[in-house]
Order: structure tokens, then sequence, then C-alpha cells
């Protein structure tokens, strides 16, 4: 009897030490590229100068990441599975909404500036749903023995490539908002008869490798209106004198007389949202992870086509082929521009300590808990796809990783808060080495116990 107790205690000690290493190695191997990449960028070795790093992330943006979503996107998307996938983007704008409110909560708890507000509830609203899961995936599913089995690789990939074109609107629409400049930044300077407007600088530092760590180019789609508090002078909020405020032209209609159109003239508020949507760079969706994506869809959706471009006996398998090869250094070359972003150190933040720790909180530990409820109520009401766990993971992740690096980016092209997303985004990513491996912990002994 007593035998088979320190047996059966013994078996369960094992197990639960094969669960640990099982979620505990996929992130030590990212780690260690990481520091492999800091090493190589670190400013006391220098081996490999930041130009490089910004060269790298060009190729991961334009090359390594469209490959790799149009190559296990395209091969596991179905007309069936189109409709049987659709909480993974729903579940995207869930996380963010959530976020958002526990963003305001931070604020509230914390009293960050009141010119970074909006800059706390964004940043801990809007997580890394992109090349961060990737890289966990990659990790996760590098060995056989994973625990999704030997389509780990291709499902998981294409269940985060899923929801990339959710992602890539919210950025171009409500991230971009929220980091609009806010009216303390902005003055307008009279001389004489003439207005001369100029932006108060925020941060004048020299582009770190964050801006571009992610979604290089972006700091350069600048718009007339781009680092001008412009929503603030289309609705006159703060209820402040327009004459402070930058000259915004919003048309009547055309080039026809007031007279001849007061009738059929649309309302002022509804003339002022469309001037605002005007503005919206929301035509740069159209990224190269963004047409790969489309592309995956669209072939795998169509049998014909697809059974010309996939598939061992496809006509152009040698093409997928080719593009799966360049796929593979999307992985590594991510985890080494991560290294070389926390090489360069934190920024300088105006944004206090409470409230940096406040963010990390609520986005690295609250978040990912709020996250396990939202998954499991949606399995209860059958929204998820039946006994994939696969499925249910990444599900899980979208609330677990850290503030989006392209935060940064869209900082600098607003020119808003730059050091404080660049700090806080550093902190961030190193606190989120323990998170995440925390979390990935958790997530398994929930989702294994259930196979």
């Amino acid at each position: 009897m007593m035998e088979f107790l320190f047996s059966q205690i013994h078996s369960n000690m094992k197990s639960r030490g094969e669960d640990l290493l099982t979620a505990v190695v996929p992130l030590m191997k990212l780690l260690s590229l990481t520091v492999i990449g800091l090493v190589l960028a670190h400013r006391k070795t220098q081996i490999i100068p930041k130009s490089t790093f910004k060269l790298l992330s060009k190729l991961v943006f334009a090359l390594f990441l469209p490959c790799m979503i149009f190559t296990h996107l395209g091969q596991s998307i179905t007309l069936k599975n189109f409709t049987l996938w659709w909480f993974i983007p729903v579940n995207v704008v869930v996380s963010t909404i959530i976020g958002c409110l526990l963003g305001y909560v931070v604020t509230v708890i914390c009293r960050p500036p009141p010119e970074f507000v909006r800059f706390t509830i964004i940043a801990t609203a809007f997580g890394n749903t992109g090349n961060l899961l990737l890289a966990i995936v990659g990790s996760v599913c590098h060995s056989a023995d994973n625990p999704f089995g030997p389509d780990c690789h291709r499902t998981g990939v294409a269940y985060v490539s899923f929801a990339q074109w959710v992602a890539v609107i919210l950025v171009y629409t409500l991230v971009y908002h929220m980091m609009e400049p806010p009216l303390e930044y902005y003055k307008i300077v009279e001389e004489g008869t003439e207005i001369v407007e100029e932006q108060v600088p925020v941060n004048d530092i020299s582009s770190p490798l964050l801006v571009g760590a992610e979604w290089p180019g972006m700091e350069d789609k600048e718009t007339e209106h781009c680092k001008t508090p412009f929503i603030a002078s289309v609705f006159n909020i703060s209820g402040i004198s327009q004459a402070s405020l930058p000259d915004v032209e919003l048309q009547e209609g055309g080039g026809h007389s007031p007279k001849s159109i007061r009738c059929l003239a649309e309302p002022r508020v509804v003339r002022k949202m469309r001037h605002v949507a005007v503005q919206t760079p929301i035509q740069h969706i159209m990224q190269p992870p963004t047409i790969a994506s489309l592309m995956a869809i669209i072939i795998g959706m169509v049998p014909q086509l697809k059974g010309l471009v996939f598939g061992d006996d496809a006509v152009l398998s040698f093409i997928t082929d080719s593009l799966d090869i360049l796929a593979g250094a999307m992985v590594p070359s991510v985890m080494l521009i991560l290294g070389g972003m926390l090489a360069e150190g934190p920024n300088e933040s105006r944004l206090g300590i409470r409230t940096t720790v406040g963010i990390m909180i609520a986005r690295l530990l609250v978040l990912p808990l709020i996250g396990v409820g939202v998954v499991y109520l949606a399995d209860k009401l059958n929204f998820l796809i039946l006994g994939d766990q696969m499925y249910r993971f990444i599900l899980l992740l979208q609330y677990t990783t850290p503030s989006a690096i392209v935060l940064g980016a869209i900082a600098s092209l607003r020119g808003y808060a730059v050091s404080e997303a660049s700090a806080l985004i550093f902190w961030q990513h190193v606190c989120a080495l323990f998170s995440i491996s925390m979390w990935i912990i958790v997530y398994f002994r929930l989702l294994l116990s259930y196979v």
C-alpha cells in the first residue's frame, strides 16, 4: 500500500515537472535568442550596428512575416474554417475594449500627468498580437513532443495570422487617434497679424530602434494634421477658443452656392465626423502582412486555386516551398531585433513610476486573468471549436502579451509621448519574460487537463 502511494506521488511530481518544462522551455529558447541580439547590439560590444537591425526589421516586415502568414494561413484556411474561426478577430477587439477599461482604472488610481491620460489607456489596451505571438507559437511547436500535435505550428500561425487585419485596422483608427498630441503640447504664437503654428517639442531624441522594430516606415507616413490636436480643433474639445487651435477647413460641399444646398446640407456634427474620417490614414492598412493575409484567405477558400498553390502535388509547390524557407527566418529575426531594442535601454520618462507599474500590472497580470474568464465563458457558450486546444491557447495569449511595439512608431508619427512609449515598452518586455512564462504554465495546466 505504501509503495503504491509513493509511486503515485512520484508519478504526479514527475508529471507536474514535465508540464513545467513543457511550458518554460519554449520561453527559454526565445530568451536565448533575445540575449544573443542584446549582446550583438550592446553599446559596449557594437558587433552589429543599429542600422543593421533596422534593415533586418524591414526584411521581417516586408518578406519573412508575409511569407509565414501566406504559407501557413493559406494551407489551413477553408470556407468552413473561415466561419469557425470568427471568434479570433472578435477576441482581439474584446481584449482591446477590456484593456481600455483597465487603462481608465489605472488613470483613476495612479493619476498620471494629465497629458498622458490617453497614452496610459491605449498602452494598457493594445497588446502585441502579431510578431510576439508568432514567436511563442514557433517556439512551443518547435519540439516534436509538443502538447498540440503534429499540426501545431501550421494551425497556430494560421490562427494568429487570421487576426492580423483587425489589429492593423485598430492601429490606424483607435490607436492613431488616441495618440493624438494633447492640447497642452500645442500652442499658437501670434506675431503682429501673422499667426505662426508651433508644436512644443515633446521629446527631442534620436530615432531609437523601437520606432521601426515592428512596422518600419510608419513614422514616415506623415499627414497634414498628424502632429496636431486635430480632433480637438474640429470638435472644439475643452471649450477653448478656436483661435488657440490650428485652422481646420470644413468644406460645406463642392462649388455650389450655400443657399442652394442649405436644405440638403448634412448636419455639422456629421460633417465634422466625416472630416475626421478623411484625415484617418486608413489607406495605409494595405501593408505586406495584410496583403499576405488577404491573398492566403482568398486562395485558401477557393479549392481550385488552393490545389495549384498548396500541397505536395501542386503545380506551384516549388514557390510555396521557397516562401516556407524564407518564413523560417522570421522567429529568430524578431527575437534578435527585440534583443537589439532592449540593448538600447529605457529612455527618460515623465509618465511616473506609479503609472508605469500600474500599466504593467494591469497589462501583464490583471488582463490575462480576465482573459481566462472570457475564453471560459466563450467556451461555455459554444463559440469555440470543440476540442481544439491550440485555438484556446491563441485566444488566451492575446490577453497575455505586453503593449504593442508599434506604439513607439505611432508615438513618433504623432510626435507625442515618444520617450514615454520607449521606456514603458522596454520595462514591459523585461517583465513579460517572467509574466508570460507564468501564464503559459497556467494555460498548459488548464488546457492539457482537458486533452
